[in-house]
């Protein structure tokens, strides 16, 4: 089932086409990987789809409902979440604070019984730190749920990042560049809890330049270049993709 539809999308700043003529879908509980080289627009497709950026042209559809020229926010209620290049943390915070609050999407009481502590906002207030248990379960960052994140390596920080963009609840995860600067050790760490996110049913799609976790990370692999999409398909077919190869290493003539 086609989760997400992006059809003739383009994205042009000046004369210059970041995104020209996109079409991609992403189907129901798979892991979507999207690489190509610097500039080749993978940020720009994320930043279109969760509208940071509105298109030039084309349509996207999500669920099955045009999506096309909504706000932020309004896609977020959607379903769709995603994390940045740079992660965004709340730095004096706990861990725990951090992902607590990143529920604020969740809330269904009104601000004055919060404020009076009503049995209905206590309730719904321990649901909601039981889920912040949950997610940092699953990211395995519950033995750390009392620290700052100012004071976290930066693989834990990554994994926050992470946590944050689930406490929307999404349907479908973008992830931006999730193990940028990680070692080894922390690469395997976040491959692992992406693949139990997907596995307790969310939709991810992966901009990633670390190849070695793309390729044993992603079921399908889309490949830009220039704005175009020049290759779709499984791992091994994109690694022996001759377009492909060229665009990273450049044609030998």
């Amino acid at each position: 089932m086609k989760l997400l539809e992006i059809r003739n999308l383009s994205k042009y700043f000046g004369g210059l086409a970041a995104l020209d003529n996109i079409d991609l879908d992403v189907f129901e509980s798979e892991i979507l990987g999207v690489i190509g080289p610097n500039g080749a627009g993978k940020t720009t497709l994320f930043n279109v789809t969760t509208g940071i950026l509105p298109p030039t042209s084309g349509r996207l559809k999500f669920k099955g409902e045009d999506i096309t020229g909504l706000k932020p926010h309004q896609i977020a209620e959607k379903g769709i979440g995603r994390t940045f290049q740079a992660s965004v943390l709340f730095m004096g915070s706990t861990v725990f604070e951090n992902v607590f609050t990143a529920f604020h999407m969740q809330y269904k009481q009104p601000e004055w019984k919060a404020f009076l502590h009503t049995p209905s906002t206590k309730k719904e207030e321990l649901v909601i730190k039981q889920k912040v248990m949950e997610i940092l379960e699953l990211m395995n960052l519950s033995s750390v749920k009392d620290e700052r994140a100012v004071n976290l390596p930066h693989g834990h920080q990554r994994m926050l990042g992470v946590c944050l963009a689930l406490a929307t609840e999404p349907r479908l995860l973008l992830l931006d560049e999730p193990v940028t600067g990680m070692n080894p050790v922390e690469t395997s760490a976040m491959v692992n809890s992406i693949q139990r996110v997907r596995d307790r049913g969310t939709t991810i799609v992966v901009v990633e330049h670390n190849m070695k976790a793309i390729m044993s990370l992603c079921e399908r692999i889309a490949v830009l270049n220039h704005g175009k999409k020049i290759a779709d398909g499984l791992p091994e077919e994109i690694r022996d993709n001759k377009e492909v190869i060229e665009a990273y290493l450049g044609s030998e003539k």
